[in-house]
């Protein structure tokens, strides 16, 4: 898999390449400040990109809109976007597109290395990877919608699946049957107002579109 990674800072940036490589991918480019960022993409048309939001000049989101720029000229370009805090707007905006090949992970993230290969491989792959604490973030910060109707382990389920979890991943995490996952999907579809849809990715994004709607 071909990578570019974007991050100022030298040791992270220099551990990233050092641990994708040890794992059998080629990182074709680094960036180390904003303005770099785009010129790599564009340039290399990697298989997926890792991305800082906050970089230099600014250190505001020179990543993120590096990335929502790329995703113009390459629409699908899977990208994972690392942050150091859990910046709700810059989730919200790069998933509000409900496009599929996105990931936002807190950089503590990266120091778990079965972790963030797997979120890259599902990133690069066309799925999707939100750190847990993203997550929660989504899930609870509106009141008196729908997602109030959501009992606790219905909420359990929607968590894993906005993680991007499968069935028999959710199974095993929660110790209950396949059917029964399947089951509480299918009452979150219902009372979300959402197509009660069960298939891939689809449904993951289609959570995603729904929780980032009016945000």
């Amino acid at each position: 898999m071909r990578v570019v990674i974007a991050e100022d800072n030298a040791l992270l940036r220099e551990g990233m390449v050092l641990l994708l490589t040890s794992a059998g991918h080629e990182v074709v480019a680094v960036a180390g400040s904003g303005p770099e960022v785009l010129p790599a993409l564009l340039d290399h048309r990697p298989d997926v990109a890792v991305l800082d939001v906050r970089m230099p000049p600014g250190f505001r989101d020179e990543g993120l809109r590096a990335a929502l720029e790329a995703r113009k000229e390459m629409p699908g370009l899977p990208v994972l976007v690392l942050s150091q805090y859990v910046e709700e707007s810059y989730a919200a905006e790069l998933l509000g597109g409900g496009a599929s090949g996105v990931g936002y992970l807190l950089k503590d993230r990266v120091g778990r290395v079965d972790e963030f290969l797997d979120a890259l491989d599902r990133v690069a792959t066309g799925g999707t990877a939100l750190d847990p604490e993203v997550v929660t973030e989504l899930l609870t910060r509106r009141r008196d919608d729908p997602l109030d109707t959501l009992t606790p382990r219905e909420r359990e389920v929607l968590k894993l699946m906005a993680e991007g979890r499968d069935n028999t991943t959710i199974a095993k995490t929660l110790v209950v049957t396949e059917r029964a996952v399947s089951k509480h999907i299918g009452n979150v579809f219902l009372k979300l107002g959402l197509p009660p849809s069960d298939s891939g990715h689809r449904r993951v994004l289609a959570v995603l579109a729904y929780l980032n709607r009016d945000s």
